[in-house]
């Protein structure tokens, strides 16, 4: 998927949102809107208004001034609705050109049949070679290969995906470029990746957020309080012998709800998550983005997301007394069955070709995050090699010492930021492989980011807490959490939770998913395994783990954004207040008169001026609606002054000024 930035107006999507806006009056679909609802009301009692004044009721006023009257009420509700129209079609584009890279895909299954991607099931095997598409979802369950996945994440740079770890993922639609991979499906039909990407970007699955649902209460509450208010001034009038007509009424209450922010809505929350799909971020929900504008606290891996990705080995450093010969040909063997890149750069470190190695009935111990280990049983020999503090507990509930030189290697290596692995046969400590981590440049810049944005950054890695602090001190980071397992991620978050913060987290293994699911807000990597992206409720498609901190900024200028024109629209009501009020009573309370402090031409003309102003305010803030309130990382309360500052104040100023240039203009008709 192209993230590309185009025309806010294009002219095909223009085209379908005027057609959407005239489908979208229809009373079953508006009814959704309680604001607008009540203006499509006063639109059709305008309608009966005209027909009644052309059948001679001349104390309703002129049939010409009624008649633009519900013309711009009309409009107004057109407004409306192509706003929102617009932000659909721009959705629909996208899926559009998302159902191209999910055509009908030949998949070729283990034995050799080929069939259609359609009939592909959970659970199915298939095989891909280079210059095979992919033909649905899965991870790979052997094999490696390059993998270009430019038509979901517009990214042309090829990448590598393999068996085992937490880059065995794939997507329907890309394409591998090399090798060959065996592939089994993780989705039933119509529940890809790109299906999903299709229903959200459509609205089809797109459900009001619960801070709409609120705004929506709030506008829909006072909508009530001004009909209320419109028809108690009816007695009013009559008592002071002042005649108000039915379109004055209607005009008066149009004008006083607030429509600015009722017509942009929902435009504002389809705009929202079309921002984080151009950032090529899949949410399951409107609610996901939202929550992440409110986030508290980010946990963050320290392994390519703080740190370059994959560590390296630097040096090897054999105990006192152990050969170095032998003590590299243990390194190597405890790393034969390593596919990490980190086990794989210790056999490159070594030199040595892996296939002399001989080890008769040989039994490979992988790494687990409870153990911390991992390595290679064969004969009457065990080697292990793992954290510091795992492998001395091993040697020492056998007997056997912790040499002092290897306890200064880990503080020395430590204290440098890097990594140590102690390596032990039979249970006796043989030396220490030390690894190396680079810190990402610009890192400490972003977290600073975050920091003014009053968002607590937290480090989560598995190395022991002296390369912890090290690297945290470094980056910048506010706190970490040293040699963490996955229940550790889980109860900090947790523990942040029940202090009454909200956690971001990323993750891309296995071991991810329960903080994933427990996270406020779980982005999960593509490239991860499937149990990290049925955990989490975003999705990631370009890997990189550095995007939730873009995720908080989309979040935090969705809220700003329905913030601001929230304020917008409720201050537009005071310069229409003192444009219909006057209007409506001057001819019987003249010294009303001092409220029309913009000097307007007539009863008349104020009336259809405020009415004019409050309908064509819409589309002059559609852009502003779909592209967003830019944001500035400057802390909650300097924000909230700045924005009512422009908002309030502007909504106050504007209509004045807009409302006096309309009269100017009105006047020479009225």
């Amino acid at each position: 998927m192209q993230t590309q930035h185009t025309s806010l107006f294009q002219k095909d999507l223009v085209q379908e949102a005027l057609r959407q806006s005239f489908i979208k009056l229809n009373p079953a679909l508006l009814f959704r809107n309680p604001v607008m609802f009540t203006v499509e009301i006063g639109t059709f009692v305008m309608l009966g208004v005209c027909i009644w004044v052309a059948a001679g009721a001349q104390e309703q006023g002129s049939l010409a001034y009624n008649l633009v009257i519900f013309g711009v009420l009309f409009l107004t509700l057109l407004f409306a609705n192509f706003a929102e129209a617009i932000a659909e079609a721009r959705g629909k584009a996208q899926a559009d050109s998302l159902r191209k890279t999910r055509e009908e895909t030949p998949a070729t299954l283990l034995n050799g049949q080929v069939v259609s991607s359609a009939s592909l099931r959970k659970g199915d095997v298939f095989v891909c070679a280079a210059g095979d598409t992919i033909p649905a979802d899965g991870e790979i369950i052997e094999g490696l290969a390059t993998i270009d996945e430019s038509a979901i994440t517009g990214e042309s740079a090829p990448v590598i995906r393999e068996a085992g770890g937490d880059k065995s993922s794939v997507t329907g639609g890309t394409k591998v470029l090399s090798d060959h991979i065996k592939v089994r499906v993780s989705t039933e039909p119509g529940e890809s990746f790109l299906d999903k990407m299709i229903a959200l970007v459509e609205g089809a699955s797109r459900q009001k957020t619960p801070n709409e649902i609120a705004l929506t209460i709030l506008l829909a509450g006072f909508t009530l309080v001004f009909i209320i208010v419109t028809v108690t001034l009816q007695p009013f009038a009559s008592y002071a012998q002042t005649p108000i007509t039915i379109s004055a009424l209607i005009s008066l209450f149009v004008c006083l709800i607030p429509t600015t922010i009722g017509g942009l809505l929902s435009a504002i929350g389809i705009a929202g998550m079309d921002r984080a799909l151009r950032a090529n971020v899949i949410t399951k929900s409107g609610k996901a983005v939202e929550t992440a504008g409110d986030v508290d606290v980010l946990l963050l891996d320290k392994t390519g997301t703080i740190t370059i990705g994959n560590r390296k080995a630097t040096r090897f450093y054999p105990a006192n007394g152990v050969n170095e010969q032998h003590f590299v040909r243990c390194v190597v063997l405890s790393s034969l069955s390593d596919e990490t890149p980190e086990g794989k750069s210790i056999v490159e470190l070594a030199g040595v070709n892996p296939a002399s190695m001989q080890m008769p009935n040989a039994r490979f111990v992988k790494f687990t995050a409870e153990t911390r280990s991992s390595g290679v049983d064969f004969g009457e020999t065990r080697i292990r090699k793992g954290a510091s503090d795992a492998i001395r507990q091993l040697c020492q509930s056998a007997g056997n010492p912790y040499p002092a030189e290897v306890r200064d290697w880990v503080t020395q290596i430590s204290g440098n930021g890097g990594t140590p692995l102690v390596v032990a046969e039979n249970e006796r400590i043989i030396g220490v492989i030390e690894l190396q981590d680079i810190i990402k440049p610009g890192i400490q810049e972003r977290f600073e980011r975050l920091r003014r944005m009053g968002i607590k950054t937290v480090m989560v890695t598995g190395d022991n807490p002296l390369t912890a602090r090290f690297i945290a001190e470094k980056a910048g980071v506010d706190d970490f959490i040293a040699e963490a397992k996955p229940e550790d991620k889980m109860n900090y978050i947790k523990k942040e939770q029940a202090e009454g913060r909200l956690v971001a987290m990323m993750g891309d293994g296995t071991n991810d998913a329960p903080a994933l699911a427990q996270a406020d807000v779980g982005v999960a990597m593509n490239s991860g395994t499937q149990a990290a992206k049925e955990a989490g409720n975003m999705v990631d498609l370009d890997n990189d783990p550095t995007k939730l901190i873009e995720v908080v900024e989309i979040g935090k200028q969705l809220l700003m954004t329905r913030g601001t024109l929230t304020t917008f629209s409720i201050a537009n009501d005071v310069a229409k207040y003192f444009a219909i009020i006057p209007a409506l009573f001057i001819g019987g309370i003249p010294v009303l008169q001092r409220l029309n402090i913009m000097q307007l031409h007539s009863p008349e003309s104020a009336i259809l001026s405020a009415v004019i102003f409050n309908a064509i305010i819409i589309p002059f803030l559609i852009p502003l609606a779909l592209k967003g309130v830019s944001y500035k990382p400057i802390g909650a309360s300097a924000l909230l002054r700045r924005n009512v500052f422009i908002y309030g104040l502007g909504g106050i100023v504007v209509p004045f000024l807009g409302i006096k240039a309309i009269d100017i203009l009105v006047s020479f008709f009225v």
